[in-house]
């Protein structure tokens, strides 16, 4: 006779790994499901700096899906009995859609514009060091935009105080902004080096090692500014 307890099937390693695998694998259909719509759009685009603004167009509703990806993987079950990360996805995308797009789309305009700049430097007659300080920019502007993500998915703030507790913590944690560096140059140097598609479908994976380099940046939020 088996000597296991009911009660505790489903919180073995085995069966945190099999839910984990299963978590993120839903979250990842679910994020692509809702960005589907832009990917689309980005697969007509050729790559001509004069469509960056669509490309930005077609970016905006991936803001929205990274965020429910965060919420759905933030919230979810360690047990295989318990899983329902497709209902955590749709709630944590219904919650953030709004305040996620307050902070993404002004992000996309003001990344749109260094780019555009950047590809047509030449045409500025600016020194060459002005292009190293906006790409420095951008790189900055891109870390503020992984702390925001963050917070805006997990947290009920306004989108001026998100925006302010995002650059706060650019410097306060630098562990967690390192972190988010790493992500973003793994993504880049994918991108350039393998297939545009990867990261998308690595989306899922990616979120969730920026909540585990941001634990420290949630942990401060939730002792020091929420009620």
């Amino acid at each position: 006779m088996s000597t296991a307890r009911t009660s505790d099937f489903g919180t073995g390693p085995l069966s945190r790994a099999s839910a984990l695998i299963h978590t993120v694998l839903t979250v990842e259909a679910l994020l692509l499901l809702a960005a589907s719509p832009g990917l689309a759009g980005l697969l007509l685009l050729g790559p001509d700096p004069a469509n960056l603004p669509l490309a930005a167009l077609c970016l905006l509703p991936l803001g929205p899906a990274l965020s429910a990806g965060l919420y759905a993987l933030h919230h979810r079950s360690r047990d295989l009995t318990e899983l329902h990360p497709a209902r955590a996805y749709l709630r944590g995308w219904r919650l953030n859609a709004v305040p996620a797009l307050k902070l993404w789309a002004p992000l996309l305009a003001w990344l749109t514009v260094i780019a555009f700049t950047l590809t047509h430097f030449s045409a500025t007659g600016l020194p060459r060091w002005w292009a190293l300080l906006l790409a420095a920019i951008g790189a900055g502007s891109l870390l503020w935009g992984a702390h925001a993500l963050v917070l805006t998915s997990l947290f009920t703030f306004r989108a001026r105080d998100t925006a302010r507790l995002a650059a706060y913590f650019l410097s306060r944690h630098g562990h967690a902004t390192l972190a988010a560096a790493s992500l973003l140059m793994l993504t880049a140097a994918s991108t350039a080096l393998l297939t545009e598609a990867l990261p998308a479908l690595l989306a899922a994976p990616l979120l969730l090692s920026l909540l585990h380099g941001s634990r420290a940046v949630i942990a401060e939020t939730r002792k020091d500014f929420t009620a």
